[in-house]
């Protein structure tokens, strides 16, 4: 197996500065997970190859964004797998700490906050979930910096390599607030998303989607099909109609719906309600979450973006 396993700060920093330095490398990639990988996290480890010299996975279970320690229990720990799905992308180090190196003196008192757009959708079913996250995107950000210990660089950053981390679109809500938040704090690293992955029937990858029985993955295909449906509105100018497609989630009765909405990709407002009846045009973010049996699924469509 040629990816290298670390499990501390200091060891990230020194293979990423000795990989840089061996290779003259000129970017350096970041992809964070919470390991149980699967082919979209396979799809953002091959979109960070194919444009960094250097590739870095983390793999960290975060209690932070847990609200039920029994779903912190049960999140799959799947580490071999993991590193094996990271190698055979060509990844270059996997960086998988403990709970005490991420947070050696406890939970932190100061964290990242999300703000308002972090108390909706989501948010609303999982107060305090991306406080949680964003605190962790926060730290893994500044472990994985690139060029730590090499000559050239200034405190600005200058000289260094040029740094991305890659994110999926499936978690449409982090995605905004990660760019948000590195917008917001001057972060110097380039946010990348990578399309959501699907399953040859349209349902998106998802670590939990291991959970559902065979009648429930049949029954949540209705969540992208509704998706599909707005898009396809969309891109051809058409009201969107909402009220007709989230009847259609609602006519699958083992199919609990939380939300749909068309919303603003950098606020997440909702937008007007216009767009549900005269022809739709800009850029939009369709954004659905249910209950699928007892498993919680949510996926989403960028809109003529």
């Amino acid at each position: 197996m040629a990816i290298q396993l670390v499990t501390t700060a200091a060891a990230l920093r020194a293979e990423s500065a000795r990989l840089l330095t061996r290779r003259r490398g000129a970017s350096q990639g970041l992809v964070p997970t919470m390991g149980a990988l699967h082919e979209g996290h396979a799809q953002l480890a091959r979109t960070a190859v194919a444009q960094n010299d250097v590739v870095v996975a983390s793999i960290f279970v975060n209690p932070l964004q847990f609200g039920d320690a029994a779903d912190l229990d049960r999140y799959p720990r799947t580490l071999e797998a993991d590193l094996a799905l990271l190698d055979a992308e060509g990844v270059d180090l996997a960086f998988a700490p403990s709970v005490d190196e991420v947070y050696p003196g406890g939970e932190p008192l100061v964290r990242i906050t999300a703000g308002p757009m972090g108390e909706k959708w989501e948010g609303a079913s999982r107060p305090g979930h991306f406080d949680g996250a964003l605190t962790v995107v926060a730290k893994l950000l500044h472990y994985g910096t690139p060029g730590a210990g090499l000559p050239g660089g200034d405190a600005t950053g200058a000289g260094l390599p040029a740094y991305r981390a890659y994110f999926g679109q499936k978690d449409a809500q982090q995605l905004a607030l990660v760019r948000r938040m590195v917008e917001d704090l001057n972060f110097p690293v380039e946010i990348v998303a990578v399309p959501t992955v699907r399953s040859a029937d349209g349902l998106a990858l998802s670590s939990r989607n291991r959970f559902l029985s065979d009648g429930e993955r049949e029954a949540a295909l209705v969540l992208s099909r509704a998706l599909r449906l707005i898009e396809e509105r969309a891109n051809a100018h058409e009201p969107l109609d909402l009220d007709s497609a989230q009847a259609l989630v609602g006519s699958q009765p083992l199919v609990g719906l939380d939300y749909f909405e068309v919303v603003d990709p950098r606020t997440l407002e909702p937008l007007a309600e216009n767009c549900r009846d005269t022809p739709f045009r800009g850029e939009g973010l369709a954004l659905i979450a249910a209950k699928v049996g007892p498993v919680r699924l949510i996926d989403n469509a960028p809109l003529n973006s």
